[in-house]
């Protein structure tokens, strides 16, 4: 229950602030009683004391909430990807209420969160990590997580990756504003009456999203492939841990 509870508390589908606790408690409960009867036979004996206890249930909730991480990062990168079009459109100042974390997020941000959202459940990535809990009773023992210098770089490396992958995400939008404000500064260099602010800000708004439904496709199919790579990313924290 402690790896099942990990992964439900740090995989923003089900570890949101607008999923009730209780809610969580009982899937992560239900899930636990689906899954026991498959590895039942590959857990050790358990501690009797309870100090030993309470540590091992430590680390067997940490083991989930690493590999919930990697679905963190990909949605922590949509975000970041909607922060940056927002701003750069203009629509910084446009915030939503933000469901799945409890937070203030532009509106870009919160659109393409749900489409990540979608995305995510119609690949059945959910699966990979139901499957990976499975799994990982055949790699790593009860109690198995600890803080190593492998450890630290794969989640550096995991972080790092967000940034790339929000970037790709943003990358036509962000080009084609850029193009469209120095086609801005040229013109105003040869018409120096024309109010360049005024004109500015509908012309973002509408290459921004002229290029962002255009896009669209090519954003999904990033995501998609960044989802892809999540069964490579969990079989490789389970050689650093092991």
């Amino acid at each position: 229950m402690g790896r099942v509870a990990g992964i439900f508390a740090a995989t923003p589908m089900f570890g949101g602030k607008a999923v009730p606790m209780r809610v969580k408690a009982g899937l992560s409960l239900v899930m636990t009683m689906v899954l026991f009867p498959v590895i039942r036979t590959t857990l050790p004996e358990l501690p009797t004391d309870s100090v030993s206890l309470i540590l091992l249930v430590i680390r067997e909730t940490m083991i989930g909430i690493t590999l919930g991480l990697l679905s963190q990062a990909i949605f922590a990168a949509v975000e970041f990807c909607g922060q940056l079009l927002g701003i750069q459109i203009g629509f910084a100042m446009v915030n939503l209420f933000d469901p799945s974390m409890g937070g203030q997020l532009s509106i870009i941000a919160v659109f393409q969160t749900i489409l990540a959202t979608l995305l995510f459940m119609a690949l059945g990535v959910h699966h990979f990590f139901i499957r990976s809990i499975v799994e990982s009773y055949q790699l790593l023992p009860l109690g198995g997580w600890h803080m190593s210098g492998p450890l630290l770089q794969f989640i550096t490396g995991t972080v790092t990756g967000m940034f790339v992958l929000g970037i790709k995400l943003a990358a036509p939008v962000m080009v084609s504003l850029m193009a469209a404000t120095v086609v801005l500064g040229i013109m105003a260099r040869i018409f120096p009456q024309m109010n360049v602010f005024i004109i500015s800000m509908p012309l973002n708004i509408g290459v921004g999203f002229l290029i962002l439904g255009t896009s669209l496709m090519v954003f999904m199919h990033t995501l998609e492939g960044a989802f892809g790579q999540l069964t490579r990313q969990i079989k490789v924290l389970f050689k650093v841990l092991s």
